[in-house]
């Protein structure tokens, strides 16, 4: 992927992007409404239909539809991404609401997860505020400084194997149960960790007494796993390319770090669909009360920006063997590369 600095497209010009952009800020109440009906009801389908088939044994119907279920899970939780930025509904109240009732499903306590994102958002891209709310990130040179013991659990960390694997499944079967990072914020957290938790109990209790606890872990927990999965690489390719922003304080900028931080990740037609166009997710971070049903009137209304921060799908797969930030030559680049030459910090 060839680097693409803002000096060398249209969208460096001066232009007030943040205000351009806030004109697609309200939402449709109707629209809203109709996405999550969309999102829900094939979801509760497919999750009706698998019970069933698990009642009469077809263990391997189940599971397969456990496959599309969890896009439409996938898709929900863009839903509830879309609320925490209070995006989704004009009032603030009805997204909270709507996100912490979601958030039973995605196993996302909706408050504590919508305050790491604020961090990730006003921090995305700053060498000097990295910690919350993203894949941790070395620089070349801070990798080469560390003792052999710790530059194996930073390549042990980012292997791809922990990365889509192991930590899906830590990340929203264990450490959303606690308000994790915000244990020192107040009760506030712990209420939405602790009131998401004790609903959840509550549901799978009800699921056990109607359908057993074998089709649970072979109808829900397979769904869910297999949305984390999905969850964790968008996330992860929505910042880990190539030619992605990262600056130090006193040179980070926030258009540009999520104009050039945050990729253009160009998914077929159905899959921007069910991912709910979260692949626009440059312009989402240079304006996040943008709705994603309005994200593709920017790129149509802003050619410039459909060109910037460009990631194809097949491309995409190579992402995951870039681990480590070249300052000098400003890029992610493999493990690899910290072997060849030191880099300036």
């Amino acid at each position: 992927m060839k680097a693409n600095p803002l000096s060398d497209s249209a969208a460096s010009e001066t232009r007030p992007w943040r205000k351009l952009l806030a004109a697609y800020h309200t939402p449709s109440t109707s629209r809203s409404i109709l996405e999550i009906v969309l999102s829900a009801a094939p979801l509760a389908v497919l999750w009706a239909c698998a019970w069933v088939a698990s009642a009469y044994g077809l263990w391997w119907l189940a599971l397969a539809l456990a496959v599309p279920a969890a896009g439409f899970l996938v898709r929900l939780f863009l839903i509830q991404h879309d609320c925490g930025h209070h995006s989704f509904f004009k009032s603030a109240a009805v997204n909270d609401w709507v996100g912490r009732m979601i958030g039973v499903l995605t196993l996302t306590p909706h408050d504590c997860w919508r305050r790491t994102h604020a961090i990730h958002h006003a921090t995305s891209g700053n060498l000097d505020r990295r910690g919350i709310g993203e894949v941790e990130t070395l620089t070349v040179a801070e990798y080469r400084a560390l003792p052999w013991q710790r530059r194996l659990g930073y390549r042990l960390y980012r292997h791809p194997i922990v990365v889509f694997g192991i930590a899906p499944a830590f990340l929203f079967l264990l450490q959303h149960r606690l308000p994790a990072g915000l244990m020192r914020e107040g009760w506030r957290p712990w209420v939405s960790a602790l009131a998401t938790n004790a609903v959840l109990g509550a549901l799978i209790v009800a699921a056990i007494m109607l359908g057993g606890w074998k089709a649970l872990l072979l109808v829900h927990l397979p769904t869910v796993m297999l949305a984390a999965t999905i969850g964790v690489w968008l996330f992860y390719v929505q910042h880990q390319f190539e030619h992605t922003y990262w600056a130090r304080q006193g040179d980070w900028e926030a258009t540009e770090a999520a104009l050039l931080g945050s990729s253009n990740y160009h998914l077929p037609a159905p899959l921007r669909w069910m991912t709910a166009n979260i692949g626009v997710h440059h312009v989402h971070h240079a304006s996040a009360r943008i709705p994603f049903y309005r994200l593709p009137n920017v790129l149509r209304d802003f050619p410039e920006l459909n060109g910037l921060s460009r990631l194809g799908f097949r491309e995409s797969f190579r992402t995951v063997f870039l681990t480590l930030w070249d300052e000098a030559e400003q890029r992610l680049v493999p493990f690899s590369a910290a072997k060849r030459r030191p880099t300036a910090s």
